[in-house]
């Protein structure tokens, strides 16, 4: 994992990727579907930042999150050792699903643009569940 460390942006939220060999294809550039990779890692320390560790919702409120609908665009190429910015934005809070805006970042330079739908399901059976009331509470926090 990269030295830098992770920032909560009044706008959203940021994670550090660097690109590394596996990621890449033969020229050095990201594998498109590697990008996928990048923003649930960003997703993922995302929650962690609110104070939620999945597996803990998964055990404990007997939820998961699941992504339902992704579109991409994909602006310019990242490569090998490239530094990367992973934003999550959420862009719409329903009772049981979340709409997020994702964006790749190298420097100034925007590489993918992405907005993800999460649903939030059951565990057990993956029906769509309610978004437990203490994250619900977080997300529409300031």
């Amino acid at each position: 994992m990269p030295s830098c460390s992770v920032t909560d942006l009044s706008a959203g939220f940021a994670f550090p990727v660097r690109v590394y060999w596996e990621d890449t294809d033969a020229g050095g550039v990201v594998y498109y579907a590697n990008h996928l990779r990048f923003l649930e890692r960003a997703r993922s320390e995302w929650l962690r930042s609110l104070g939620f560790e999945q597996d803990v919702l998964r055990d404990v409120e007997g939820i998961v999150f699941v992504v339902r609908h992704v579109t991409i665009d994909y602006l310019a190429p990242a490569r090998f050792n490239d530094l990367l910015s992973v934003s999550v934005r959420p862009a719409e809070i329903g009772h049981a699903s979340i709409a997020l805006a994702q964006t790749i970042e190298r420097g100034a330079t925007r590489l993918v643009l992405a907005s993800v739908k999460l649903a939030c399901v059951a565990a057990v059976n993956f029906k769509p569940a309610r978004i437990p009331a203490s994250l619900l509470q977080k997300l529409s926090s300031p």
